[in-house]
């Protein structure tokens, strides 16, 4: 049955890739013929996730590598899953619990709550795989992961190839707490009041926002007073006057209650005197005393100098508080609103009279309508000295859209200053290669000032930190203060067992919440949790017992993905041979949040690094350069595109826009050419299969055997170029040469080029010169649809079955011939001679304008002996592909032509008589005039330093890009009208 005219993608790919899964084509291990293995880890999207061009390009990249290998006989896993994204996930599964008119999470509690998370996961779980797929991803879908797969509730514990992640995810949190490499304590995190948990640092978004800079007035104590004195940048003075208070300014007047310090620079002459005297100030509203401190974070050239201090709710002035010995008082509750009565804290060291009045005004009110109430007072009480305008930067959570708040709040953490040595020693040493080589510098900044790790979150969906508290015990040795001891263990069993051996008993009764734990205590003692701890073990005689309600950060179980999705603590032999794994192909955007952190936690798990090659990459940008945003509206859904142009067309467009290091600029125009690429090689395949290319009596040629056709030793001399310089490329991660060097060969050198010279061939009366001529295209053909597969699998796969071939080429052997065993220089000399000749001819005539069917005339002033050889052997191919009429020797070349140089030989078209040139000239020179102009404009922009400072990046790449491009185009012109005077 012929082929059809066209590749129908839509309807291929399905049937396709359902083969491929039938076979089993994409198993680990599929394929192998040697003992080396390759194994990739998906960077796992998250379960709520939909593929979005991030993740098209992404896996595009790790596909290509995957198939690649496979096809080469590695020994292959592509491991795939999906993080379980706690915050995103509860999200929806709240949202869709409202819309449905069901009780919210708080109604149905933590254990309800979680089964309808569950059960949302197995309905709605799954969309990304689906979408996956559609993108043509090899996966090994069989050992589909996931960061909760073994949790409680999980429908499939225990199913054959779903590694208990769960399991590892909480040996690793008792092993290292027990080795103290995790703790309990209380710092400053990201805190999301409409979630009310603690986020990282990558759920925040930085938005630019409309604001005011208030100025406040804080009375300096005992009456004190000084002489401010303003300069200006020659040192003379401006301004003078005594003044008894210190302005500070500040963007979020509601945090001045938490205030417990005033920074100046110590080398600011202002102040110096008021730092020498150790003077403090009354804080408004509380009458809190308060340091002046020394602290070079105050600038002296912004403002008044003097930077009110709120180390509870403000990372800088947490660091200012930490060097300056600052107390910490939190004003704010979980969900921002102001928390003042009964908060000792904030209590300790007001005013009495003055306390009782604010906290009346204001405790409990959110934090904006405090922020008002405190403005307000100011400027009634004489304490507001201006208000500015002010555009700056508020962090925002990705999801809620409310405003973070930095909350003090007691959270685990990770002592990541024990394990981050090793994490750094790998990359300084060579052992792990992060590519480009900018990214190992941004990695050692980040791991050479790290911060310890905020691992907890409080929500309910995640791993449920494994610690279990019981009373403490008084006067014990070694026994912390906090009246709640801390047990961890792997299962609640494992910790009864820890407390019977510290309690002598085993009498505990588990309860839901600390509250609960407090109330039994409280009635069993006859005291509060803050009057001190049970005297003995048997006091009293059923102990309550709650476990800490915090789930960990999703961070911390996608760092053991490699080891949790190969099975660890429980590896076979089948699964350790792909640990540690080989490359991992990321967005350059966590490089810290995960990439290092996985290196961290591999090396102090199990001793060894988990991947020894990082490829980032940035963001998919739109054809500008400019970031995709929905309030943009440059958004591009890839399904979409797969719809319209098939999943090839949009592979091959990431494959070829992957330069290393460079801007991922998508354009459809890229992709519709790269599916008109498509249409070109089925179309090459159509011609091979009507000249009876793929009839079952035709065998691919030995490539070895020299063919009797210079056109054909020629072809396969290119196929084995090409071959070395795809490999190269892959082996080299630079997709993008890859995609080119195939893009060159594959439409120029085959489908334009070998499938015009080989018509003559097949065409003609000598049949062995045709059955050759078949072999030779059969073998070509063939070979560029194997090394097209790693990019465009379908469209390569479809043309592979329906021309007859053996089995799948999702597992055809991967070439290894080179251009040393099979260029034929003679035949590659002769026909890149009449390439350049055929391309020189088209050019000349293409630049002024001779009509494209005109067959012309052309001239020439001797041909060197090799050039009269080639033009000899090709004469029939040349004319006609080149449209030349006949040809003709002079000693002079003749006036009226445009000279075409090739190696040996200098040829001309008389074409004075056939276009007007005064007419072309004069076109060209407008045209010459008008790129001036466009050029002169682009260049100054790009020469004004404040514009290539100020401008966004986007804007600034667009006007390189527009400039490049006018002055290729100039170029091009230029040479056109070079042409022209040849002929007078």
């Amino acid at each position: 049955m012929p082929m059809e005219k066209t590749f129908d993608a839509q309807e291929a790919e399905s049937h396709i890739y359902a083969a491929w899964e039938q076979a089993g084509a994409f198993k680990a291990g599929a394929n192998a013929s040697r003992d080396e293995s390759f194994c990739i880890m998906i960077p796992p999207p998250n379960v709520t996730g939909v593929l979005h061009m991030g993740h098209a390009f992404n896996n595009t990249l790790q596909d290509i590598l995957i198939r690649w290998h496979r096809m080469r006989g590695f020994d292959t896993l592509w491991q795939p899953g999906q993080d379980h994204a706690g915050i995103a996930t509860q999200m929806v599964v709240e949202r869709q619990l409202a819309a449905e008119g069901l009780p919210s999470r708080r109604e149905l509690g933590r254990e309800k709550f979680l089964e309808k998370v569950w059960d949302w996961k197995g309905k709605s779980g799954g969309t990304i795989i689906e979408q996956l797929k559609r993108l043509g991803s090899s996966c090994d879908w069989d050992r589909n992961a996931f960061t909760m797969a073994g949790a409680p509730n999980d429908p499939r514990t225990g199913h054959e190839n779903s590694p208990d992640f769960h399991e590892a995810v909480i040996k690793v949190f008792v092993d290292m707490y027990e080795k103290s490499l995790i703790y309990r304590g209380k710092r400053l995190v990201n805190w999301d009041p409409h979630f009310e948990t603690a986020i990282s640092d990558l759920e925040v978004e930085q938005i630019e926002v409309n604001g005011n800079m208030w100025r406040l007035r804080y009375p300096l104590e005992g009456g004190e007073s000084y002489e401010h004195v303003e300069k200006d940048e020659d040192g003379n003075e401006i301004f003078r006057e005594t003044r008894n208070y210190l302005v500070v300014a500040t963007t979020r007047p509601e945090t001045m209650l938490g205030d417990t310090g005033v920074a100046v620079h110590p080398e600011d002459e202002r102040y110096k005197g008021l730092l020498e005297r150790g003077a403090r100030v009354k804080l408004p509203l509380c009458g809190r005393s308060i340091p002046v401190v020394a602290d070079e974070y105050a600038d002296p050239t912004k403002g008044t100098g003097a930077v009110k201090i709120t180390p509870a709710h403000d990372f800088n002035d947490w660091q200012v508080g930490q060097r300056a010995g600052l107390d910490v008082i939190n004003v704010m509750s979980t969900t921002a609103t102001m928390f003042l009565k009964g908060n000792a804290e904030f209590e300790a060291g007001c005013d009495p009279e003055m306390l009782a009045k604010t906290i009346e005004r204001l405790d409990g009110q959110d934090r904006y309508e405090a922020r008002d109430a405190i403005v307000t007072e100011a400027q009634d009480n004489g304490w507001l000295d201006g208000i500015d305008p002010d555009r700056h930067m508020v962090p925002h959570g990705d999801r809620s859209k409310v405003v973070i708040e930095p909350y003090l709040t007691d959270q685990w953490f990770v002592d990541t200053d024990k394990i981050v040595g090793p994490a750094l020693d790998a990359v300084r040493n060579g052992t792990v290669k992060i590519m480009p080589e900018s990214g190992e510098k941004t990695y050692y900044h980040w791991l050479e000032n790290i911060e310890p790790w905020c691992i907890s979150r409080q929500l309910w969906w995640g791993h449920q930190v494994p610690v279990w508290y019981a009373p403490a015990l008084m006067d014990h040795e070694g026994e912390p203060e906090a009246v709640w001891r801390p047990f961890c263990a792997a299962n609640q069993e494992e910790a009864f067992a820890k407390m019977a051996d510290y309690y002598g008993h085993s009498d505990f009764k588990i309860v839901t919440e600390r509250a609960e734990a407090e109330q039994m205590l409280k009635a069993a003692v006859g005291r509060t949790r803050t009057e001190g701890r049970i005297r003995s073990p048997q006091e009293p005689s059923a102990l309550p017992v709650y476990r800490d309600p915090d789930v960990l950060d999703t961070w911390f179980s996608s760092g053991l993905w490699p080891i949790g999705t190969l099975g660890w603590p429980n590896w076979t032999e089948e699964t350790q041979k792909y640990f540690p794994t080989n490359v991992l192909v990321t967005g350059q955007d966590i490089l810290f949040f995960w990439v290092a952190r996985m290196m961290m936690m591999q090396l102090a798990v199990v001793d060894q690094i988990p991947f020894d090659t990082v490829y980032l990459h940035g963001l998919v940008r739109d054809a500008k350069g400019k970031k995709m945003s929905k309030s943009t509206g440059n958004v591009v859904d890839p399904l979409e595109i797969i719809d319209e142009y098939g999943a090839d067309a949009l592979r091959f467009t990431n494959a070829a826009m992957a330069s290393l290091g460079g801007v991922l600029k998508l354009d459809m125009q890229r992709i519709a050419g790269y599916r008109n690429f498509g249409t070109k090689i089925w179309n090459a395949a159509r011609f091979a299969e009507m000249n009876g290319v793929f009839e079952p009596s035709v065998t691919p040629i030995d490539p070895a055997s020299k063919p009797s056709a210079t056109v054909n030793r020629w072809i396969i001399g290119e196929t084995a170029k090409v071959r070395e310089d795809v490999d190269k490329a892959l082996n080299a991660y630079l997709f993008n040469d890859a995609a080119n060097a195939l893009y060159a060969f594959t439409w120029g050198k085959v489908c334009d080029w070998y499938v015009e010279f080989a018509k003559p061939l097949l065409q003609g009366d000598d049949e062995a010169l045709k059955a050759e001529t078949r072999a030779t295209m059969r073998w070509v053909l063939e070979q560029a649809f194997t090394l097209l597969h790693p990019i465009m699998p379908f469209i390569t796969e479809e043309l592979w079955q329906v021309l007859g071939n053996e089995g799948m080429i999702v597992h055809a052997d991967w070439p290894s011939y080179t251009a040393a065993d099979l260029v034929d220089p003679e035949a590659d000399a002769e026909m890149n001679w009449v390439i350049t000749l055929i391309d020189g001819v088209r050019s000349a005539r293409a630049q002024v304008r001779v009509p494209a069917g005109l067959q012309v005339p052309m001239v020439h002033t001797g041909l060197e002996a090799n050039a009269q050889a080639a033009w000899d052997n090709n004469e029939a191919l040349i004319t006609r592909i080149a449209r030349i009429a006949s040809l003709q020797g002079f000693d002079d070349m003749p006036k009226g032509c445009i000279t075409v140089p090739v190696p040996g030989a200098t040829f001309g078209l008389p074409v004075a008589d056939i276009i007007d040139v005064g007419e072309e000239k004069a076109r060209l020179e407008k045209s010459i005039a008008k790129l001036d102009k466009e050029i002169g404009g682009l260049s100054k922009r790009l020469n004004n330093p404040k514009f290539v400072a100020s401008a966004p990046e986007d804007v600034v790449e667009e006007v390189r890009d527009n400039l490049a491009e006018r002055t290729s185009e100039q170029d091009r012109l230029k040479e056109a009208l070079q042409r022209l005077a040849e002929i007078g």
